[in-house]
């Protein structure tokens, strides 16, 4: 298993995410558009894996974390990014696995309908997210940023919209199993 998809254990109570800079989401994913053309669209899964190895291997790259969420025709990774710019400048490295895996999908695939590929990019500026995590292990932002207990003044959704940094001691993010 790869370290994103190891189980770990479950966190009982109630939690926020920690989150204290400004971060990116990115959500990348693909659509099998031809379900029995099983070659090709495993072959464009198959490219993911290098790249998050690498992303893992080097967090100076700017990536936090990453989940996987599974649909009946394809798949969506939910990542997190320390900013756009480490993202782009990660998508446009000619020393990195992502250029390859993208020229292999142009070459393999390209515009005959088989597999879609898409992004988005959401850029989320310091205070202006929030969440809560009840009887959850790691995920999300708080995988990626660490997380805290929910009190009093983290109660309510507004209030952690709201609310500056919160008081007491941060759980740091969970390291990856290794």
């Amino acid at each position: 298993m790869s370290e994103t998809t190891v189980p770990q254990a479950v966190r009982p109570g109630r939690f926020t995410a920690t989150a204290s800079d400004s971060y990116v989401v990115f959500l990348i994913g693909m659509r099998v558009n031809r379900v029995f053309a099983v070659r090709k669209w495993t072959q464009v899964a198959r490219a993911m894996g290098p790249m998050l190895k690498e992303l893992h291997a080097h967090p100076e790259l700017g990536f936090l974390s990453t989940e996987y969420l599974l649909n009946w025709r394809g798949v969506t990774l939910l990542q997190y990014w320390k900013s756009f710019d480490r993202l782009h400048a990660y998508a446009s490295d000619r020393n990195a696995a992502h250029l390859p895996a993208w020229a292999a999908f142009n070459r393999a695939i390209g515009a005959d309908g088989t597999v879609g590929i898409w992004h988005e990019t959401y850029l989320i500026e310091r205070g202006r997210s929030e969440s809560i995590y009840a009887n959850m292990p790691p995920w999300g932002l708080s995988r990626a940023f660490g997380r805290e207990p929910v009190t009093g003044v983290s109660d309510g959704a507004r209030q952690r919209i709201d609310s500056q940094p919160l008081a007491g001691k941060a759980i740091p993010p969970a390291s990856p199993p290794r």
